[in-house]
């Protein structure tokens, strides 16, 4: 039986499947990169390790199981999604790092509103065209030499699908594949949402010279062909999703009015809105959901949250507080409140629905009693109020009420979070028993695309969560955070 492999190219990690097409994942290898900080504020990775442990995580999986290229029908991409890299054609050296999409040198003092009516994004440091641009104008010739004809740009996605069918090399006499999908374009700020095309004027206006940029090609259906040389040798490239609407694909959210809410490094929620794009009036984004070869294309509205498993990552890597992420639900089980403190993560501002860059980040309520017990529950009670505020916006421009919130990514595996959820959002909360719902999303692309499976994956069984909190002891709290929040501005 046919294999389908996907690719999860993540902000802290990469991650490479096998999945049967029951959804049975046979084979698995993961490997973290160097998240490099030169200044606050700026993000950056290096592309050249993104690729490198791309390679290595094939390479051990498919061994790991004795794995053959033959047996793998088809490779579906997902990514991290405004995250830029820019390279020469000729080399295939980047000219400077990956600029990560928390990063935030690109901020824009303007109207953020200005383009959202063709992109549905905000001009802010989020999107990748800032980035790019920064850049061309930072690098000493990069912009002449893009003119030229000499760099290609990307997101992510880009750069691995042009390394995997043959790089600067080629593959035996057939040049790299320089593509992205409409769901990664539409992050970029230059695709129109109703051509699915580049904006030419805001290619101009933004100083992106669109040489540089990759042919927009949809979703689920042809990109290419995996280069001979290295692992997945001659496997076909069939789907391509930005890691948030691989999410809500694997998760099967394909009608309108599905929503999923994914804790991974940051929060991201998304409600399926059809084929016709959603604007907000509540600090929600739109964006594309997937596109199928041949059919309409699907949007989404979208609440994007910059922190949540990377606050449990500071408390570990930068604090000490942590031993490991896992000993924040065992810590914060250990106490039954959080003893008044507040954590407020907001290290590069706070994204939706408040779009706050002057914000950083805020503890509050410190008393000599409050330990490392209950700043473990705060940080996991940031996590669930955060979701909270994106849940009650993206209602109010859905005119309709989430009974029931899907949820996948790294945190859920954290029963006390999850309840702590439920409480605090008054909802059901549902989970998967495969939470790795954005690889297998990119496997489902994949083998939908290549006409070995119909619908989405299969996740396995649910389990569920209800609120057990009086709406008293709610409202208190959400007011002691909104309290809390007030108190981040102004300090950017």
């Amino acid at each position: 039986m046919p294999l389908i492999a996907a690719i999860d190219q993540g902000t802290t990690t990469t991650r490479f499947i096998l999945t049967t097409l029951e959804g049975k994942v046979v084979a698995h290898a993961q490997y973290e990169h160097k998240q490099i900080m030169p200044r606050q504020g700026w993000v950056e990775h290096d592309p050249v390790e993104i690729w490198r442990n791309t390679r290595r995580a094939a390479g051990e999986a498919m061994a790991s199981h004795d794995i053959t290229d033959e047996d793998i029908a088809a490779l579906g991409v997902t990514n991290q999604r405004e995250t830029a890299v820019i390279w020469e054609k000729s080399t295939g050296k980047p000219i400077y790092n990956a600029i990560v999409w928390q990063d935030t040198r690109t901020n824009h003092d303007g109207d953020p509103a200005r383009y959202q009516d063709r992109t549905g994004l905000l001009h802010n440091s989020y999107p990748a065209a800032p980035k790019w641009a920064w850049i061309l104008d930072n690098v000493p010739g990069a912009r002449d030499r893009a003119e030229r004809g000499e760099l290609l740009a990307g997101t992510i996605d880009t750069w691995l699908i042009w390394n995997l069918t043959g790089g600067a090399r080629g593959d035996e006499g057939h040049e790299a594949v320089h593509v992205t999908d409409v769901t990664n374009a539409s992050r970029t700020l230059l695709m129109d949402l109703h051509t699915l095309d580049w904006d030419d004027d805001l290619c101009r206006e933004l100083g992106v010279p669109r040489a540089v940029l990759p042919e927009i090609r949809p979703s689920v259906g042809e990109f290419g062909v995996v280069r001979r040389r290295g692992p997945l040798s001659g496997v076909p490239i069939t789907g391509v999703l930005g890691d948030q609407q691989a999410a809500l694909f694997g998760q099967g959210c394909l009608d309108a009015g599905d929503a999923k809410m994914t804790y991974g490094t940051g929060l991201f929620m998304l409600l399926n809105t059809g084929t016709t794009p959603q604007f907000s009036e509540h600090g929600m984004l739109t964006t594309v959901a997937y596109h199928v070869e041949g059919e309409e294309p699907v949007y989404a509205l979208e609440g994007s949250v910059a922190v949540g498993g990377s606050l449990i990552q500071w408390l570990r890597d930068q604090l000490g507080i942590l031993r490991s992420a896992a000993e924040s639900e065992k810590l914060a089980a250990e106490v039954v409140d959080s003893a008044g403190v507040v954590i407020v993560p907001a290290f590069s501002g706070l994204f939706a629905p408040r779009w706050r860059p002057d914000a950083r980040g805020v503890v509050s309520g410190l008393t000599r009693f409050a330990d490392r017990r209950h700043i473990a529950r705060a940080a996991l009670e940031a996590t669930c109020f955060q979701t909270c505020e994106v849940v009650r916006a993206m209602e109010q421009d859905a005119k309709t009420r989430i009974a029931e919130l899907r949820v996948d990514g790294g945190m859920t595996d954290n029963k006390l979070l999850m309840q702590m959820q439920a409480d605090l959002l008054d909802a059901c909360v549902a989970r998967p028993d495969n939470i790795e719902t954005t690889v297998m999303g990119a496997a489902s692309a994949a083998g939908i695309g290549a006409k070995l499976i119909d619908a989405p994956l299969t996740l396995g069984e649910t389990t569920t969560w209800h609120s057990t909190m009086a709406g008293p002891d709610r409202d208190r709290l959400i007011e002691r955070w909104e309290t809390a929040v007030e108190r981040s501005y102004g300090l950017g």
